[in-house]
């Protein structure tokens, strides 16, 4: 057995999803958008919490978290996070209180991931400041304030960006491996949406662990480029670092590409909708306003630039998010 695998396995993990996920071609909508041989990884069918690659990242976290005889699972992002949503999920089920701490105001209504946050139970606040940097010092602060009053907080990193949420994601690319393995084919391409970068460090750990055949390459929906690329080179150094592993990732190959987030993160941009539309009614798959929907514009712009190959399967990462479809406006 690989090395690697052998560490990784022997870190705590409690099991939360159905694996492993579909891997199913999709080809109407790649004839669609100039990518005939497109498959899908079907992370929103994952079966915990409303689905989501987050759960991945979760499985590591939640035994951390036991293990350390915790009982508030403490996190933060934007309101229609799925990260949040699922560890709120994750708290519930495992008999936390689940604490989460959003940017911004607070909407009028709640809806999509906010409202399925506090259907499991958890308590919602609020910074009432569009900088998101300062959900980090809010849930320090509540970590603080439950610590004070006898708890045993476990704050989890906005988009679950750390080591062990990581794993979840090394993981995930052996998975494809083997179902690429079972179904004869050999991707050269994987993409998938970039927020925190957890997910695209995860991926590009696992590719290069593995032997993967494919590149990975990611669409940002949140952050430039060059800070993305950042964050996921720390992450993968220490994710390689909980494996007993050199860094097997230069900085040069993690691909990041620009020019999908639109108006701002979490803001619904015109060609994210087309995609969610195009995806919907070619192929009946729901992407989302906040991550897929953006990520697959990115797709199919890079394919009318001739991009993808057009006789090498290209796989998409559906990382989940359909519940924010339920918070904005679409047809």
């Amino acid at each position: 057995m690989n090395p690697a695998l052998t560490r990784l396995l022997a870190i705590a993990r409690h099991p939360l999803g159905s694996l492993p996920t579909p891997l199913t071609p999709a080809p109407v909508l790649g004839r669609a958008v100039g990518v005939p041989a497109l498959w899908i990884k079907h992370d929103e069918l994952i079966g915990f919490g409303f689905g989501g690659n987050k759960v991945r990242g979760l499985e590591f976290l939640l035994a951390d978290a036991l293990g350390k005889n915790a009982d508030v699972m403490i996190t933060g992002a934007g309101a229609q996070s799925n990260h949040v949503r699922a560890t709120a999920a994750c708290a519930a089920a495992f008999g936390m209180q689940a604490v989460a701490v959003y940017w911004g105001q607070e909407p009028a209504a709640a809806q999509g991931n906010l409202r399925l946050t506090r259907l499991v139970g958890a308590q919602t606040r609020f910074t009432g400041h569009a900088d998101r940097g300062q959900v980090d010092d809010a849930m320090r602060i509540e970590a603080q304030q439950w610590l004070a009053d006898g708890h045993v907080p476990y704050v989890i990193p906005r988009g679950g960006a750390c080591a062990l949420g990581v794993l979840g994601h090394v993981l995930a690319a052996q998975e494809l491996l083997q179902q690429c393995i079972a179904r004869g084919i050999a991707p050269r391409h994987v993409v998938l949406a970039v927020g925190s970068g957890t997910t695209l460090a995860g991926w590009m750990l696992g590719t290069a662990l593995w032997g993967a055949p494919w590149t990975v390459e990611g669409v940002t929906v949140s952050r430039p480029p060059s800070e993305v690329r950042a964050r996921v080179s720390s992450l993968i150094a220490e994710a390689a670092a909980l494996l007993g592993v050199t860094n097997a990732v230069p900085g040069d190959e993690i691909i990041v590409h620009d020019g999908f987030i639109g108006s701002d993160y979490g803001v619904p941009s015109p060609a994210g909708n087309a995609a969610i539309v195009l995806a919907a009614r070619t192929q009946g798959v729901f992407l989302d306003p906040t991550y897929t929907g953006k990520a697959f514009a990115g797709v199919t712009e890079l394919a009318r630039r001739g991009h993808w190959s057009t006789t090498a399967p290209t796989v998409f990462i559906h990382t989940g998010g359909e519940p924010a479809l339920f918070a904005h406006g679409m047809v």
